[in-house]
């Protein structure tokens, strides 16, 4: 009998160029679609403008493809118009073809279709495809304001953590979603420990591609005292480990130096000589943006200071932020990356 264990080796590289081949079909084939549907879109477009077509004569078309050709599908007048609505969206920023034409068709109209402007449009792109998001989970975040909480984190961060030798943009939040716990409004810091590990799947589709979890209650020993961090994981392209310390109640300054002190642990006892410095995530449950700021002015630890919500925050409330996030900057109260 032939050594399948002698031929494992073999038999990985063969399936894997088949899965390679495979994908590279689907792809192929994706973007052929993206683009036939956009031709569509703009020739649609350019109907209604120049030979006053309406909805009764994309009613008629849908209606001819369907008896000349029954075999396909996708092509109802509604769906027609939701083409020549893609085609408008992007009509103008040809650069993003780029990234629709890597998506799927279910992806592609959720974006154009929530999103109101094309930063907020570009940056779902990117996510879904750098995430490998299915539609649920893309509906999921637009839901709860991805753009505007990554936007006005991005924005926050202190000095000492976009000094660092790697890049953070985009990797942390401002405020962090835990909708999927099922916990009481008022709980202590073991049940909200527990209730992340418990959901960790969700935890970390929240927290983004690229945290591996390492463990619960982590232990560092300093001397002969031991020390436990609430949560630690390894991020694979920051290629640096980030603690997790959670609060139940608002930032309060002097919760800074606990996490400041395992960040110290973790750099010298911990970390790997080919791995980035540390990086700290104090989680509470609400923050001043000017208490987070002084406290953060003086500290030479990289920290992430954010706060989070077991409900959906109100988009309009995020978007406000954002705007005047803007208002600063176009004021000149804001220097470049600077933070209010």
């Amino acid at each position: 009998m032939p050594n399948i264990d002698h031929n494992q080796n073999s038999f990985d590289e063969i399936l894997t160029l088949i899965q390679q081949s495979k994908q590279q079909v689907y792809q192929q084939a994706n973007t052929l679609l993206m683009e036939l549907y956009w031709n569509l879109g703009e020739y649609i477009s350019l109907k209604t403008t120049r030979d006053n077509w309406g909805k009764s004569v994309v009613k008629e078309l849908a209606q001819y493809i369907k008896q000349q050709d029954p075999t396909l599908k996708g092509f109802n007048d509604r769906n027609l118009w939701r083409m020549k609505q893609f085609y408008e969206t992007y009509a103008n920023t040809p650069k993003l073809s780029t990234l629709w034409t890597q998506i799927n068709w279910s992806n592609n109209r959720t974006i154009f279709s929530r999103c109101k402007t094309q930063e907020e449009r570009e940056f779902y792109l990117n996510f879904t495809i750098k995430e490998g998001w299915g539609n649920r989970e893309l509906e999921r975040q637009i839901s709860s304001s991805l753009f505007e909480r990554v936007l006005l984190a991005d924005n926050k961060l202190s000095e000492v953590v976009k000094s660092l030798p790697q890049s953070t943009e985009n990797t942390f939040r401002d405020s962090y979603i835990f909708e999927f716990l099922d916990i009481p409004s008022k709980h202590n810091e073991k049940t909200l420990q527990q209730a992340l590990v418990t959901s960790l799947k969700d935890f970390i589709l929240e927290l983004g591609r690229g945290f591996t979890f390492m463990g619960q209650e982590y232990r560092v020993q300093v001397d002969v005292e031991d020390f436990f961090i609430d949560l630690l994981f390894y991020h694979r392209d920051l290629q640096c480990l980030i603690a997790f310390e959670l609060k139940i109640d608002k930032f309060k300054p002097a919760y800074l130096g606990q996490l400041e002190f395992y960040l110290e642990a973790l750099d010298r006892d911990v970390k790997k000589e080919h791995e980035n410095p540390s990086i700290g995530v104090l989680l509470c449950k609400d923050k001043t943006d000017k208490v987070v700021e002084y406290a953060l002015s003086r500290s030479q630890s990289p920290t992430v200071i954010a706060d989070y919500d077991t409900k959906l925050i109100p988009k309009e409330l995020l978007e406000r932020k954002v705007e005047e996030l803007y208002r600063l900057y176009e004021g000149g109260v804001l220097g470049e990356g600077g933070s209010a």
